[in-house]
């Protein structure tokens, strides 16, 4: 599919307990659209990481990727309420519509599939998981999430999210479609 690049472009924040379904339907939703992810996780895992470069180093793929005006999926590092506002505060002040995707599966089965080793699950120890479960904060009614199933399939999950996007778009009017916008600057030369 082309990339998801509407007017007013999009974050969409995944949100979950592990083993949830997050990532999973990130990556689909990423392939499906060509929309870049950031994910804590992902490059701590990747590059053998501590949590604090890792914050660090999306932080500024995050600030990098709102200069394109593109689609982009956060993953990870959205367990707290105040990192959430703090977030959303930031995508909102660039130009950004946020989508605030909550994945729920029941703890017993996200625990099976966190306890499982990368890239199946998320490696982590019984005790780790029971700890983030404990620390997860579920989004509030002012975060407005749409809620997905993360036992549902991927096309399940993405009509749910598709309809969300979908309402989001300013009204249309009139009939003209609008004018291209430009990419880059146009140079002209004789």
């Amino acid at each position: 599919m082309k990339p998801l690049t509407p007017e007013n472009p999009h974050v969409i924040v995944m949100v979950g307990i592990p083993g949830a379904g997050k990532t999973s339907f990130a990556q689909h939703f990423a392939d499906t659209f060509q929309a870049p992810v950031v994910s804590k996780s992902e490059l701590a895992r990747s590059f053998n990481l501590d949590a604090s470069l890792a914050d660090g180093i999306s932080a500024y793929f995050l600030s990098e990727l709102l200069k394109t005006r593109r689609t982009i999926v956060i993953d990870g590092g959205t367990d707290r309420i105040t990192h959430r506002m703090e977030l959303y505060k930031l995508l909102t002040k660039q130009g950004y519509n946020v989508l605030t995707v909550w994945v729920q599966t029941d703890s017993n089965e996200s625990k099976r599939r966190a306890l499982r080793r990368y890239p199946q699950g998320s490696g982590l120890t019984s005790e780790q998981f029971d700890t983030l479960l404990q620390q997860f904060q579920p989004p509030v009614q002012q975060e407005k999430p749409v809620v997905i199933s993360g036992k549902h399939t991927y096309a399940t999950q993405l009509k749910v999210v598709l309809k969300q996007l979908a309402n989001t778009r300013p009204p249309q009017t009139g009939t003209t479609p609008p004018a291209p916008r430009p990419h880059g600057r146009q140079i002209s030369i004789r």
